[in-house]
C-alpha cells in the first residue's frame, strides 16, 4: 500500500530562489584585501624610455638596468593612451595626466615621429612648451577620458625634467616645467635635490640590432649618473613609457628603492601580480611621496610590490614567462582563429540546411525516407565539434605554442586535436542517444573549462587567444568577452536541461537560479571573474530563463518579478560597491559614482566608442550574425524546427532567451558589442541545430498497429484489410 503523497509547499521554491539570490549577492560583495602600503620615499626620480622592452636588457650590456630590476620589483607595463598608437610623445603625455592623453589625433603609419615639442626658455631655471594650451584643450574637448596633461607636476610644488620627453610630463596644464635641463648638467646631484619629483628621459630605443643595442646601452649610461646622483631616501622607477611603431608590445617597469625589493609589481587597476598601466604611474609617485591624488581626474591606481617573482631576473622575465612574446603571439594567431571559425560554422550551417529540410519533409506518412544515418554519422560529430572550438582553443593556451618557430601552426593542430578528443568524449557516452545529451554535454564542457580557469587565477585567458591581450590595456584579470560568452551560453544550457529533466514544473525555477546563481558568483567575484557588469548582464539572463523556465510565455507578471529580482540583486551589490573606498570600488561603483557627481558622461562615451570600434574589427561579429542568421532560419522557416524543439522542451527556450539577453546586456554595457554574443552563439548554435536536427528526424515517431511497417515513408503505411483501414481511419 502506498503512503500519502508528499506534498510541496507551494512558496517553497520562491523562497529557494529568493535564498539563491542572496547567496549570488553575498558572494559578490567580498573583495580581496589590498596590497601593503610602501614605504614613503622624500624624492622620486622617474626615468622614460620609450620602446625599452624587457629583451633590451642584459647582465653584460645593461648593467645597470639589471642591478635595478634585480634589486627592486619589476613587472610588464601596458602603454595604453589616448591614442590609436602609443607614440612617445603621447606616453609622455599619459604619464604627466596620469589619464589616458594623447598628443594630437593623426594617424600614425610606420614609425613614430621623434619628439619635437616646441620649447621656449624664458629664463635659465624652467622652460615653457607653448603647444600644452592647445593640446589640454584638445583632450578636454575631443578626448572620452577626461585627461588633463600637467595634472601630475600640479599635485607637486615644484618638478625637475631632464630631456624632451621629460619636459612633456613635467609641464603643467598652462606649459610651464618648473625647471628643466635638455641634457644631464655637470651638478646633476643638485638639480635632482631641488624638486621632490624629477623626470628624466634617457632616449627613445627604436631600431634592431646593433643599432638598438647601442641605444640600449646609452640609455643604461644614462640611468647610471642618475642613480650615482639620487638624493637619500629616494625612490628610482624605470618605465619603457610608450612603442616607437604601430606594433603594440609590452614594456619595462622597475620600482627601486625602500620597501620595494625583489618583488612583483601590480595595481588594483590590473588585479594581476606582475602587470600595470602606464596611468599607474602617476598615483604611483604621488602616494610614494605621501601627497593626496587629485579628485577625478587619475584614472591608475596606485602600484604595489608583492612577493612571488623568481629570484633570477632572467626567469622573472623570460622563457616561459615572457609575456611580451606570448602577447605578440596572440595577437598575430586570435584574428586568424575566429575568422576561420565563423566561415567554417557557416560551411557547416549551410551543408545541414538540406538535412533539415529531408528531415522535416520525412515528418509525415507520406513523405519521402528521412535522413540517412551516415549523413547523420557525419553531421553530430562536426557541429559538436564546432561548438567545442573555443573550449579547446582555450585548453591549447595551456601550453607553450608561442614559444615554437612556427606558432599559428601549433597553436591550429592543437586545438584541432583537442577538439577531436572533445568530441569522442561526448560522442561515446552511454546517454549520447539522449535528444539533449549533445547540447548539454558541449555546453558543460564549456563551462567547465572557463570555470576551472577562473578559479585557478584565468591563466588561460591571459594574453590566450581565447582570452584578453594585455597589450591592449582593457584587461588583465579575470572573465574576458569570450570566456565570458562560452560561460554564460554552457552555464544556463546546463541549468535548461537540467530544470528539463524535473518533472515538477514549479521546482524548475529553482534549478534555473541555483545554477545561475553559481555563474554569477563566478563572473562577478573580484577573486574570480573580477567583472561586476558581466554579473549584472548573467542576473538578468538568469531571471528572464528561471521566469519562462516551467513553460509559457514571458508574460508581463513574469517579466516585472524578473525584473525585480535582477534589479534587487543589482541594486544591492551596487550599493555594497558604493560604500567602499573610491580606490577599492569596482567599476559598477565607480560609474555610478561618476553619475552621481555628474561626470559619467565621458564614460559612456568610451563605452560606445568602444562598442562602435568592437562591432567593426572583431572578427567575433561575424559568429553572432551567422549565429542569428541560423537560428533565424531554425525558428522561421516551414522546416526549421526550432518551434518543435522549444514546445517539447520549453526550459531549453528559456535558456537560450536568458543566454540571448545576459551576452547582449554584457556586451553593451562593457563595451565589447556583439563580442560576448559570438562567442555564446559559437558555442551554443551549432548543438542547438544538432538538437533540432534529432527532434525533426523523429517528429514521425509514433506508437504503431501491428499492421504497420516502414516504408519510405517512414511509420504511417495504411494497413491491407479494408477493415483495418476503416478501423485505422478513425
Amino acid at each position: 500500500m502506498r503512503g500519502p503523497a508528499r506534498v510541496v509547499r507551494p512558496w517553497l521554491p520562491y523562497v529557494l530562489v529568493v535564498l539563491a539570490a542572496a547567496a549570488s549577492l553575498a558572494g559578490l560583495t567580498v573583495r580581496p584585501a589590498t596590497g601593503a602600503v610602501p614605504a614613503r620615499a622624500d624624492y622620486v626620480l622617474l626615468a622614460g624610455a620609450p620602446g625599452l622592452r624587457w629583451d633590451d636588457l642584459d647582465p653584460q650590456r645593461t648593467p645597470t638596468l639589471w642591478r635595478e630590476a634585480s634589486q627592486g620589483s619589476v613587472g610588464w607595463l601596458s602603454v595604453r593612451s589616448a591614442h590609436g598608437t602609443t607614440c612617445p610623445v603621447d606616453g609622455w603625455l599619459t604619464l604627466g595626466a596620469g589619464n589616458y592623453a594623447a598628443w594630437d589625433t593623426k594617424r600614425v603609419t610606420g614609425s613614430c615621429p621623434p619628439i619635437q615639442p616646441a620649447l621656449t626658455r624664458p629664463d635659465d631655471i624652467g622652460a615653457n612648451i607653448t603647444e600644452q594650451r592647445s593640446v589640454v584643450d584638445a583632450n578636454a574637448e575631443e578626448s572620452p577620458y577626461g585627461a588633463v596633461p600637467g595634472a601630475l607636476a600640479e599635485s607637486v610644488r615644484c618638478t625637475v625634467a631632464v630631456g624632451p620627453g621629460a619636459a612633456v610630463a613635467a609641464a603643467r596644464p598652462f606649459g610651464r616645467v618648473d625647471r628643466y635641463e635638455p641634457t644631464p648638467p655637470a651638478d646633476l646631484r643638485g638639480l635632482l635635490s631641488s624638486c621632490v619629483l624629477s623626470i628624466v628621459d634617457l632616449g627613445t630605443i627604436t631600431g634592431s640590432g646593433a643599432a638598438r643595442q647601442a641605444a640600449v646601452a646609452r640609455a643604461d649610461a644614462a640611468l647610471a649618473a642618475v642613480v650615482a646622483a639620487r638624493p637619500e631616501r629616494s625612490l628610482v622607477v624605470v618605465a619603457g613609457v610608450s612603442d616607437t611603431d604601430t606594433t603594440s608590445r609590452l614594456h619595462v617597469a622597475i620600482v627601486e628603492g625602500p620597501g620595494w625589493a625583489g618583488g612583483w609589481l601590480t595595481s588594483a587597476g590590473t588585479g594581476r601580480d606582475g602587470y600595470l598601466k602606464l596611468v599607474d604611474l602617476a598615483p604611483t609617485v604621488l602616494s610614494a611621496l605621501g601627497r593626496p591624488q587629485p579628485a577625478k581626474l587619475f584614472t591608475g591606481r596606485s602600484v604595489s610590490s608583492v612577493p612571488g617573482r623568481p629570484a633570477e631576473l632572467a626567469a622573472a622575465v623570460g622563457g616561459a614567462h615572457d609575456a611580451d612574446r606570448r602577447a605578440g603571439a596572440q595577437a598575430s594567431v586570435a584574428g586568424t582563429f575566429f575568422t576561420v571559425l565563423a566561415v567554417a560554422q557557416l560551411l557547416l550551417f549551410a551543408l545541414v540546411v538540406p538535412l533539415l529540410v529531408r528531415a522535416r519533409r520525412h515528418a509525415g506518412p507520406t513523405g519521402p525516407a528521412g535522413v540517412p544515418r551516415r549523413w547523420l554519422a557525419i553531421a553530430e560529430p562536426a557541429l559538436i565539434a564546432a561548438a567545442l572550438a573555443i573550449p579547446a582553443a582555450l585548453l591549447a593556451d595551456a601550453m607553450p605554442w608561442w614559444r615554437t618557430t612556427h606558432p599559428g601552426l601549433v597553436f591550429g593542430l592543437l586545438t584541432l586535436v583537442l577538439m577531436a578528443v572533445g568530441t569522442a568524449a561526448v560522442r561515446v557516452a552511454p546517454r549520447y542517444p539522449r535528444t539533449l545529451w549533445p547540447m548539454g554535454a558541449a555546453a558543460a564542457i564549456g563551462a567547465a573549462v572557463v570555470g576551472a580557469d577562473l578559479l585557478t587565477g584565468s591563466r588561460l585567458q591571459l594574453n590566450g587567444v581565447a582570452g584578453y591581450s594585455t597589450v591592449l590595456g582593457t584587461r588583465y584579470a579575470g572573465v574576458g568577452s569570450v570566456g565570458l560568452g562560452v560561460f554564460v551560453a554552457g552555464a544556463l544550457i546546463v541549468a535548461g536541461c537540467a530544470a528539463q529533466w524535473v518533472r515538477r514544473r514549479p521546482w524548475r525555477p529553482v534549478v534555473v537560479v541555483l545554477v545561475g546563481g553559481v555563474a554569477v558568483v563566478m563572473v562577478g567575484s573580484p577573486y574570480l571573474g573580477a567583472d561586476p557588469v558581466g554579473a549584472v548582464a548573467v542576473t538578468a539572463g538568469v531571471c528572464v530563463a528561471a521566469a519562462i523556465s516551467s513553460g509559457g510565455w514571458l508574460t508581463f507578471p513574469r517579466f516585472a518579478w524578473a525584473a525585480l529580482a535582477g534589479l534587487g540583486v543589482t541594486i544591492g551589490f551596487a550599493v555594497v560597491d558604493l560604500r567602499r573606498p573610491a580606490l577599492e570600488q569596482g567599476s559598477l561603483g565607480r560609474f555610478l559614482s561618476a553619475l552621481a557627481d555628474g561626470t559619467g558622461g565621458p564614460a559612456v562615451q568610451r563605452a560606445a566608442a568602444a562598442n562602435g570600434q568592437t562591432l567593426l574589427d572583431s572578427p567575433l561579429t561575424l559568429l553572432a550574425v551567422v549565429g542569428v542568421l541560423m537560428l533565424a532560419f531554425c525558428r522561421y522557416s516551414p522546416w526549421g524546427g526550432l518551434n518543435r524543439l522549444f514546445g517539447l522542451h520549453p526550459a531549453l527556450r528559456a535558456a537560450a532567451a536568458g543566454t540571448a539577453v545576459a551576452s547582449l546586456i554584457a556586451g553593451a554595457l562593457g563595451g565589447s558589442a556583439l563580442a560576448v554574443a559570438g562567442a555564446a552563439a559559437a558555442a551554443a548554435v551549432p548543438t542547438a541545430v544538432l538538437v533540432t536536427l534529432r527532434v525533426l528526424d523523429h517528429a514521425a515517431d509514433r506508437t504503431r498497429a501491428d499492421w504497420e511497417t516502414d516504408g519510405p515513408g517512414g511509420p504511417g503505411l495504411a494497413p491491407p484489410d479494408p477493415v483495418l483501414r476503416r478501423v485505422g481511419a478513425r
